[in-house]
């Protein structure tokens, strides 16, 4: 700021902050406590980046590596709604939209079924195969918990001998391999939970089998 006197003129600086220290007498006694603030931490958790593999099968042309049929075994991960069955949406979707057959299967009672176009069949499980000369048409294998998983024809090029799938033996013979029978603690009710037909059923087949 300048001041004007006469034909002088003055400079007076007002600074905006000023810091002064004070003079005082070391062994002056302040009668002002300081306390000192410390802050505590708090045990908290963060987020950690977590890794899913999902596995798949797929059939390849010998000579040119090809894929010719993708074969997918879906989890509760590609089921249950939210990145995962989007992810996996996506993947079919390209799947579909390709010159690749598509075998879907299905084998968990929980979450909503795969979107099928004028879907209204009610099942538990569901086998999809979609061939890709006969899209937008497929075949859906389509079975519940009395049943046995049906058996059906892997697709492969035009021309070429399909061999027949034996879903149903194949985990029965992983089952027995395995010692499932002394893994599985079977007095603890499936999830989810079965209605009471289907309840009493299985209760009945498990002590028939000495497995309850």
């Amino acid at each position: 700021m300048y001041e004007t006197i006469g034909e002088q003129s003055l400079l007076v600086s007002i600074p905006d902050v000023a810091i002064q220290r004070a003079t005082r007498n070391p062994s002056e006694k302040s009668n002002v406590a300081i306390a000192e603030m410390r802050s505590q931490p708090l045990p908290v958790f963060v987020p950690m980046p977590t890794t899913v593999r999902q596995g798949f099968l797929e059939v390849r042309e010998v000579s040119t590596k090809e894929v010719v049929t993708a074969i997918e075994l879906l989890s509760p991960i590609n089921k249950r709604a939210g990145k995962g069955r989007a992810s996996y949406e996506t993947k079919r979707q390209r799947l579909l939209g390709s010159k690749t057959h598509l075998v879907e299967i299905d084998l968990l009672r929980a979450y909503k079924p795969m979107s099928m176009f004028g879907d209204r069949i009610q099942s538990n499980y569901r086998i999809l195969v979609s061939r890709a000369e006969t899209r937008p048409q497929a075949e859906l294998y389509a079975f519940d918990l009395r049943d046995n998983i049906p058996t059906f024809s892997l697709p492969l090029r035009q021309g070429s001998s399909e061999p027949t799938v034996n879903l149903h033996q194949a985990l029965q013979n992983i089952y027995d391999r395995s010692g499932y029978d002394l893994k599985l603690d079977y007095l603890q009710a499936p999830v989810p939970a079965l209605d009471n037909s289907n309840s009493a059923w299985l209760d009945q087949l498990l002590k028939a089998n000495d497995l309850r």
